[in-house]
């Protein structure tokens, strides 16, 4: 297709604005080359904007800045590990090389990124070698939305807001399930009527996590003029005679527009969470849409980069989360229940089947093998007292007296509302309890009783729940084993985990310069893809906190630079600075 063909042309076009699409723009930008972002939903932001807005980039500047510099060979051979010959080589050094540089290379381009790291959250593999217990979760300070002005209305939102003035900075949600706990649980609480207070007497509309991220990348995006298209859905690529990738076809305000890019095409759209034929062609036991991810994301990225010739893989993987659903439809994640000391989950026969505390992904795994195996894992139960229930914060409750109007859960009692949805369960007895659930009465009885035993004994012989300091995170640090307490008195409950997730994890093979490879591993030349549109760099594992948005940034960043690297050997390019220049390294 010649340029004439054209009704616009740009050196990039990006596709998808999340933290991956927006970065690679970014650096696109930043080495001169005229960049276009164009998105199909009405909002900017993608999963990044919806996520807790961790991004897991071991060697950040903000580690070395505190003294703690991870070994770049311990962390590939950990990735190594976890990925068991999923990845090449090569992508994962390309990961573990590039995510500090791109990390640098923000927070020198633009006011708006100031990235922070506090030590404590580990890897989620902290014993493997290469495993850090201090963790390289980096995030990013809370924000104002006014300072979006006009733009804050575009913010993708999660579809379940909190009330106004509520917002968590990622230390404050741990601390927060303290409630019960320690006075650093109460001071939290207290921090949150506060800022409910300022929002209301100073009209703050304060966002953290992946709201503070997304909004932090799409002022960066303004500071540097770089275009967003909101509405914008590619409806399909563009390739030469030769199969290389010169464009896309996009709607917007109504008409089909011919978008040239002369040198490349990066697919940051999104994997296909919501498009459930798709997904139940590779995963029959998924029963329903139970994903968290982005509304938009159908696999337009994918199927259009599958159409020129690329290949896919991991169709089948997501980024796994156990959930509860309530009745109207509504996923609420399932995160420090599966920590906390006085619960064990059980399948259908009424047996444990894993470490309740294990990393989300291993445990999605164990429903889905065990629910394989023809025993019924999807819905599991998470069994727990009423003494845990007046203890730790369960299913959103906060265990506290009574309040009117609380924008949460409060009380001693289970809500009734609960009770009567079928999602929780309530028995005087395990044998009562097992009946109600479909489970063997004189099994879950001595599921029961052996946990209280090793409980009793502090440590889990069966699944070694606490031995790792990943499981201690959320756990109950005034216990010796935070993870283990026996189950005491009745009444007893049962709260239903179906398969939830964060998004698919599966899509368009790609190389270390996330370019798009074919069956044959040849290039489809001109196109890249990052983020969810490709197979995960984590293969069917997860590193830690933030190794979703930590390899589509680093992807997207990667991607970009490999474009600027293809230009004449004597092109200089603005760099990351105003006013200075930046050769192109070969």
């Amino acid at each position: 297709m010649t340029p004439d063909s054209f009704d616009h042309t740009v050196d990039v076009l990006v596709i998808g604005s999340g933290g991956g699409g927006m970065t690679a723009a970014l650096a696109a930008d930043a080495w001169g080359l005229d960049t276009l972002v164009v998105e199909k939903s009405p909002q900017f932001g993608g999963s990044t904007a919806l996520s807790g807005g961790g991004i897991w980039v071991p060697g950040a500047p903000s580690q070395r800045e505190a003294g703690y510099v991870p070994d770049p060979d311990g962390v590939f051979e950990y990735l190594q590990r976890i990925t068991g010959g999923l990845v090449s080589d090569a992508r994962l050094r390309a990961y573990v090389d590039s995510a500090p540089e791109m990390m640098e290379f923000l927070e020198r381009h633009s006011r708006w990124f100031e990235f922070v790291w506090k030590p404590g959250y580990a890897d989620y593999y902290p014993e493997f070698p290469g495993g850090s217990e201090l963790g390289s979760t980096i995030n990013v300070p809370a924000i104002d939305l006014r300072e979006l002005g006009d733009e804050e209305q575009n913010l993708l939102r999660p579809l379940a807001l909190a009330p106004k003035g509520i917002w968590f900075a990622p230390k404050d949600l741990r601390l927060f399930y303290q409630v019960r706990q320690n006075w650093r649980g109460k001071a939290v609480l207290m921090k949150l009527i506060w800022r409910m207070f300022r929002a209301r007497v100073f009209g703050d509309r304060m966002a953290a996590i992946g709201q503070s991220l997304a909004a932090r990348m799409r002022l960066a995006l303004k500071e540097h003029n770089i275009p967003l298209w909101l509405s914008a859905p590619m409806t399909e690529l563009i390739a030469d005679v030769d199969g290389t990738v010169t464009g896309a076809v996009v709607e917007r305000n109504g008409h089909a527009q011919r978008i040239g890019a002369r040198h490349g095409v990066i697919l940051a759209a999104g994997g296909f969470d919501h498009d459930m034929e798709w997904r139940r062609q590779h995963l029959p036991l998924l029963e329903k849409d139970w994903s968290f991810g982005n509304p938009a994301s159908m696999g337009d990225g994918i199927r259009a980069g599958e159409k020129v010739g690329g290949s896919t893989d991991l169709l089948d993987e997501a980024w796994w989360f156990p959930a509860m659903c309530w009745p109207d439809g509504r996923l609420q994640f399932m995160l420090n229940e599966r920590m906390m000391p006085s619960q064990f989950v059980v399948n259908a026969e009424g047996k444990r089947f894993i470490n309740e505390a294990a990393p989300y992904m291993d445990f999605a795994h164990a429903m889905i093998e065990g629910h394989n195996s023809g025993i019924a894992h999807i819905p599991c139960w998470l069994v727990t007292d009423i003494r845990s229930f007046h203890r730790y914060v369960v299913g959103g409750h906060l265990p506290i007296p009574k309040v009117p109007f609380a924008p949460v859960p409060t009380g001693w009692k289970v809500p009734k509302a609960w009770l009567e949805s079928g999602v929780v369960v309530e028995a005087n007895s395990f044998e009562e309890l097992a009946t109600k659930i479909g489970a063997p009465p004189a099994q879950l009885r001595a599921t029961a009783d052996r946990f209280n035993e090793l409980a009793r004994k502090g440590h889990d012989d069966d699944f070694n729940r606490g031995d790792s300091a990943y499981d201690n995170y959320y756990g109950d640090s005034t216990l010796p084993n935070p993870n283990l307490y026996p189950l005491g008195k009745p009444p007893y409950y049962a709260f239903q985990i179906i398969l939830g997730d964060l998004g698919t994890s599966g899509g368009l093979r790609t190389d270390e310069y996330a370019r798009v490879l074919r069956s044959d591993d040849s290039l489809v030349k001109g196109l890249y893809a990052v983020g969810n549109t490709s197979a995960a760099v984590m293969g069917r594992s997860y590193a830690g906190a933030g190794a979703t948005i930590g390899p589509a940034m680093t992807f997207g960043y990667v991607a970009a630079k490999h474009i600027a690297d293809q230009l004449p050997d004597n092109a200089l390019q603005p760099g990351p600075q105003t006013g200075s220049t930046l050769k192109i390294e070969r």
